[in-house]
């Protein structure tokens, strides 16, 4: 996908919160946000974003010119349109990284200005939020680059039988599925890898360290996760996790025990590597599409959650 430049043409900030923002000709910014501006902090909403696309749809219903800063924004920018945004999409250039937190906010209703001139306001609706991962300054005329966030996800199979080509890869072939099913309505820019390896602790373990390192947002095993002597799934990732979400698989080893209680034997596990969300399954395709029923309503707030995000 070839990445959009947008032009910053205003560079806007207030002393106070809900104060109109006043353009400056250039601002410091670091990991609180823009330096002496009231909204800097230790949070996700370090700095706004408007289009001048925005201010001019306002222009008409306020019956005047929107001045740059009078939604609040930080930064006012030309050149693209802001409701197409995701979340954790980035603008970048050779100095600056601002990462995508919030698209819009509540409006302050009264307490806003331009709402109690006409009655609403752009930022609820048209304006972005974000916060540095990387400081620099910036002025009016500044270019920075577009960079969508693709979401990326590998399926890994253990099995023996499998990798050796004696029968075919079902429940891999399965999750890979469901997952682009889900993820076309929730994630539209992604990629999904899927790949075979025998029941092998050491090889598990490099294709583990390889989505860490390079920031897959998730993983999820099948097969090899129950009391076999080549089962190997659960103790693997366990030792790598940061982090343990064990309400998961013990939700939905109760959930299906009653009518089948040999899901009680699986040792399925779920976690957190840094930033990558971990998930072994067994490796049947009837318990994948048990096991996707309860995972896959959890997996966007999780990718969000790990990332310090609250979408609640």
């Amino acid at each position: 996908m070839k990445n959009t430049r947008i032009t910053v043409t205003h560079v806007n900030i207030s002393r106070e919160k809900g104060t109109i923002k006043e353009p400056v000709e250039r601002a410091t910014l670091d990991r609180w946000g823009i330096q002496g501006d009231a909204h800097a902090g230790a949070w996700h909403r370090q700095v706004s974003m408007i289009s001048r696309m925005s201010l001019d749809h306002f222009y008409h219903k306020a019956g005047r010119t929107i001045e740059p800063g009078e939604f609040a924004e930080n930064l006012t920018i030309e050149g693209m349109d802001l409701t197409t945004i995701g979340l954790l999409d980035r603008f970048v250039n050779k100095y600056l990284v601002l990462e995508v937190t919030q698209l819009g906010k509540k409006c302050h209703g009264e307490g806003c200005a331009i709402f109690r001139e006409i009655g609403k306001c752009a930022m609820p609706e048209e304006g972005i939020f974000t916060r540095v991962r990387k400081g620099g300054t910036i002025q009016p005329g500044d270019k920075l680059e577009y960079e969508p966030k693709i979401y990326r996800g590998m399926v890994v199979t253990l099995s023996d039988r499998a990798a050796s080509g004696q029968y075919p890869d079902r429940s891999g072939k399965k999750i890979e599925e469901q997952l682009n099913t889900y993820l076309k309505n929730h994630f539209p820019r992604h990629e999904v890898k899927r790949e075979v390896i025998p029941d092998d602790q050491g090889r598990l373990i490099n294709r583990l360290q390889h989505a860490k390192a390079n920031g897959y947002d998730w993983v999820i095993t099948t097969g090899s996760t129950g009391i076999g002597s080549r089962d190997v799934a659960p103790e693997t990732v366990s030792i790598l996790l940061d982090k343990e979400i064990p309400g998961i698989m013990e939700m939905i080893r109760m959930k299906y025990s009653g009518d089948n209680p040999r899901a009680l034997l699986s040792r399925s596990v779920a976690g957190v590597m840094n930033q990558t969300l971990v998930y072994t399954l067994p490796g049947s395709s009837k318990a994948v599409d048990e096991y996707l029923d309860v995972i896959l309503p959890t997996l966007r707030h999780s990718i969000f959650m790990v990332h310090d995000l609250d979408t609640h």
